[in-house]
């Protein structure tokens, strides 16, 4: 079932345009494939997202139409599935970071870097800034005297700049001069490597072949690999000469070895990996819209990837992969089918075939921060579940009040698991719970340009009265 959750009323009307158009999809049809080679795959660090801001400070952020607003910016923590912890920045300045959500390890095609031209000069920031970079080392470059909070509002203020098209300046002056330093020297770095992935994440074929191969990849030294507990008798994990293996490196080709004349069935390869996450992989949230966050540091953490294999001696023989599309705004899924029988299965209520031999690419277009959710069945006990949001864009700058002045402001509090409210969590200077920095009212990377403007409306109403400023609005619209 798919579900639609938008930033606003604008996203929530595309929301619905496009899932009109979801059922209808688009496929294109390849040829035979065991093991297609820009299959997807799984793998890569989930994590949940801790809290609020843990170092950093306030942040004014300039539009392209003048307007300005302050926000918190700097580091958050998050807490690694299987153990170890992350740092990270922001990347989706307009976007409220949701405390206790999910989040994948991605790469920069499946965020809303995909199409960021600057994308490699966030990475060079995160590559020679904080905490990558200790604050006493970067102040002493600078000739000032940098705190840890200034060097984490210095660097994600640069981030800014080339993630959600801003200037963005610290209020502290020294912080200030880290981010100049920083945006004058950044250049484009490459893409960084996953921390372990296995693609494509289904393979096919007959029992007495090598199904497969299956690429490894990690920045760990080496991973280990297993066939998961439950696989028939005798079906191995291989390299290309047909050795038994339980270990790989970047870049190598397994295979699962199933002997002629096993009873057809399925099986499942795990690969683990403890390792550090390469500074500048994207993580999106799976649990609902979320701001999208950056890594900027990483101790060693455990990291694990699956891909199964399914075989039959006659018949349809299926294999799914399925990964965000975001260049064009939606999912690509890759079904196989590695049989003697055409293979026909049911996408969100459309049926799709996929002839003996080939495989078929289906578009599914999805709108931005729509969740979604499908099971693909096929013969011989065929299951694959595929669930997440598609996240691939930055917010775009909300209407200022005087453009909507019907809109009035809540007067709901904000839930503690929204990073709004104003305060940056304090883990330096021995205190519990949260402080407020700068003074004022202070949004942690999920305001918008409406802040200011809320915040005066909300005096408004408590000196003057409800019913005054209703027909004050009243009025000014008219007069609009």
């Amino acid at each position: 079932m798919f579900s639609v959750r938008g930033r606003g009323a604008v996203r929530l009307a595309a929301a619905t345009l496009v899932s009109g158009l979801v059922a209808a999809g688009t496929i294109a049809t390849a040829g035979p494939a065991l093991a297609d080679e820009g299959a997807p795959g799984t793998g890569g660090v989930t994590a949940k997202l801790l809290g609020g801001i843990t170092e950093g400070g306030k942040v004014v952020i300039k539009e392209k139409d003048g307007g300005t607003w302050p926000v918190g910016g700097g580091l958050f923590t998050m807490q690694v599935e299987g153990g170890g912890t992350l740092q990270t920045y922001c990347i989706d300045l307009r976007t409220e970071a949701k405390h206790d959500f999910d989040y994948k390890e991605v790469g920069w095609s499946e965020s809303s870097l995909h199409n960021n031209e600057n994308a490699g000069k966030i990475l060079w920031i995160l590559e020679n800034a904080y905490p990558k970079f200790s604050a006493e080392a970067l102040g002493e470059k600078l000739g000032v005297d940098l705190s840890k909070d200034e060097a984490a509002a210095g660097t994600q203020a640069a981030i800014w700049t080339f993630s959600d098209d801003v200037k963005a300046t610290p209020k502290s002056s020294d912080a200030a001069k880290l981010t100049k330093f920083l945006l004058k020297e950044a250049v484009k770095l490459e893409e960084p490597e996953a921390s372990l992935s296995l693609a494509p994440s289904t393979v096919a074929g007959k029992a007495g072949e090598k199904l497969g191969p299956i690429t490894v990849t990690t920045n760990a030294e080496k991973a280990k690999l297993q066939a998961a507990p439950g696989a028939p008798a005798g079906v191995q994990v291989v390299d290309k000469d047909g050795k038994p293996v339980t270990e790989a490196k970047n870049g190598d080709q397994v295979y699962f070895d199933v002997p002629a004349g096993t009873a057809d069935g399925t099986a499942e390869l795990t690969a683990e990996a403890t390792t550090k996450v390469s500074l500048g992989r994207a993580f999106v949230s799976i649990d609902g819209p979320s701001q999208t966050l950056i890594l900027a540091g990483s101790s060693d953490s455990t990291v694990t990837a699956k891909a199964s294999a399914s075989w039959a001696k006659k018949g349809a023989v299926p294999s799914v992969s399925v990964a965000k599309d975001c260049a064009k705004g939606g999912l690509e899924v890759i079904a196989g089918n590695q049989g003697d029988e055409d293979w026909t299965f049911d996408l969100k209520g459309t049926s799709y075939t996929v002839p003996a031999g080939e495989t078929k690419t289906i578009r599914v277009p999805l709108a931005e921060d729509e969740a979604y959710k499908f099971t693909i069945t096929g013969p011989n006990g065929f299951e694959e579940t595929f669930e997440g949001v598609l996240d691939c864009k930055t917010a775009t700058p909300t209407p200022k009040p005087s453009e909507t002045p019907s809109t009035t402001p809540s007067a709901t509090p904000t839930t503690p698991s929204t990073t709004t409210g104003g305060t940056i969590g304090d883990t330096t200077g021995g205190t519990t719970g949260t402080t407020t920095t700068g003074g004022g009212d202070l949004a942690e990377t999920g305001s918008s340009s409406a802040t200011p403007m809320i915040a005066g409306i909300a005096v408004a109403l408590v000196v003057i009265g409800g019913g005054a400023v209703f027909f004050l609005r009243r009025k000014k619209t008219a007069s609009q």
